[in-house]
């Protein structure tokens, strides 16, 4: 490599040559093109670039010129908008290649990028996808690992994949059924007439979903990105009571106390497998990618209700009670004044009016109470749709994002 002030570098981008001198390397624009400084060995550079030759000092980029030309017309000019003809989310990719983000793009052209949906993060995540999608295609016939990869972690991939996953639902559903009984008046001696027989069928359960998790964590590429997924510490956490009640003396009643309690919320977090079945059903998987995506109109959201609910429970304790001395509202036949004694109380009322729900438990007995409860139902009719109109419109893209790549997925893998 030679960044010297007499030396030459040239960058050639999808065919197109950019020649510059040495020293400007170090202070490029640019973030990956000033990595190139700091490089060393040719390995390193190899990791910014895709080739290099060192006879002609010429730096190689696979990438989309006419996207790199618009990118350099913004380095002179300051301003940069969408090649025209080119996809947004393309040429978004070859930004964050560069080094560039939403912020550097013009205020007509950040707005085209918003009206796809897809977050900051999103973005990233697929132009990182598109990096390592050749190092993907060479691995997709390295061997049976690859292929029990793919049969554990896609559920569409092949024939054994879908059987696999229509296993793992049953036993899913037959856990969930097991742990709804579980919780019935005459379960306890329906399980003490055949204990053998719920005995053999939760330890099915429990070692198929063991065996799984195991598998799963043996065939991963990146263990400690496993580990960290959520999904997979609530396998941890589901599977392991049962193993601790094993070992006990007494089995599960072995453990009294903190311990005991412990223990059966752990067992209880079972339920959360059916958060599993969102790998094989395209409406949860649409769920999930729409509460990520809206992410900020759900604090949105969450804001302006915690706002409005401190301000009629302040005030609906005050008409309810702060302004009844005498506690004339606390009659052995409403005892409404009560519900107001202060305002985290009156801040249930406030939820649940706001949200248009109304137990009827709860509800004001005065004039002015009542008045309040009128217009805190109206207002939060109100707050509730302002965002909930972008989270529509998320869930519908979403929906048909999901649907669409299942459908090439599938086309990919049968042809």
């Amino acid at each position: 490599m030679k960044f010297g002030k007499k030396s030459v570098c040239v960058l050639n981008v999808g065919g197109t040559r950019y020649a510059f001198p040495g020293e400007v390397i170090r202070d490029f624009p640019l973030q990956r093109v000033s990595r190139l400084h700091a490089c060393v060995t040719e390995k390193e550079v190899l990791e910014v670039c895709d080739d290099y030759d060192q006879d002609s000092n010429e730096f190689f980029f696979d990438r989309h010129a006419q996207a790199f030309v618009f990118i350099m017309l913004y380095l002179r000019s300051g301003k940069l908008r969408f090649v025209p003809g080119v996809c947004a989310l393309s040429f978004y990719s070859e930004m964050l290649y560069w080094g560039l983000g939403s912020a550097h793009l013009e205020f007509c052209c950040q707005r085209r990028l918003d009206d796809t949906g897809y977050s900051e993060e999103d973005l990233i995540m697929r132009a990182e996808d598109n990096e390592s999608r050749s190092e993907v295609e060479v691995e997709k016939g390295s061997g049976w690992l690859e292929w029990m990869r793919r049969t554990f972690e896609e559920p569409g991939s092949s024939v054994a994949a879908q059987l696999l996953a229509l296993l793992s639902v049953i036993f899913v559903i037959i856990s969930m059924v097991m742990l709804c009984m579980s919780t019935l008046p005459d379960w306890n001696t329906a399980k003490h007439n055949t204990v053998e027989e719920h005995r053999i069928v939760e330890a099915v359960c429990i070692g198929w979903f063991t065996a799984e998790c195991v598998v799963r964590f043996l065939v991963a590429k990146d263990k400690l990105v496993f580990l960290c997924r959520p999904l997979n510490l609530i396998d941890v956490a589901a599977i392991t009571p049962y193993y601790v009640s094993m070992v006990m003396p007494g089995g599960a009643g072995g453990l009294s106390g903190v311990a005991g309690v412990t223990l059966r919320v752990l067992r209880m977090m079972r339920v959360f497998w059916l958060v599993k079945l969102a790998r094989h059903f395209l409406g949860l998987q649409t769920l999930g990618m729409t509460l990520r995506r809206c992410r900020h109109e759900m604090a949105t959201l969450a804001i302006f209700l915690t706002v409005a609910t401190a301000i009629y429970s302040a005030l609906a304790q005050l008409l309810e009670h702060g302004l009844d001395p005498d506690h004339r509202n606390l009659d052995d036949r409403s005892n409404r004044g009560g519900d107001y004694a202060s305002i985290p109380a009156a801040a249930w009322w406030a939820v649940i009016s706001m949200t248009t729900v109304g137990y009827g438990d709860v509800y004001p007995v005065t004039v002015g109470g009542r008045m309040l409860g009128g217009l805190c139902v109206v207002s939060g009719i109100v707050l509730l749709a302002l965002p909930i109109t972008f989270i529509y419109h998320s869930f519908v893209q979403c929906y048909n994002e999901l649907k669409l790549r299942s459908a090439r997925y599938t086309h990919t893998h049968t042809h």
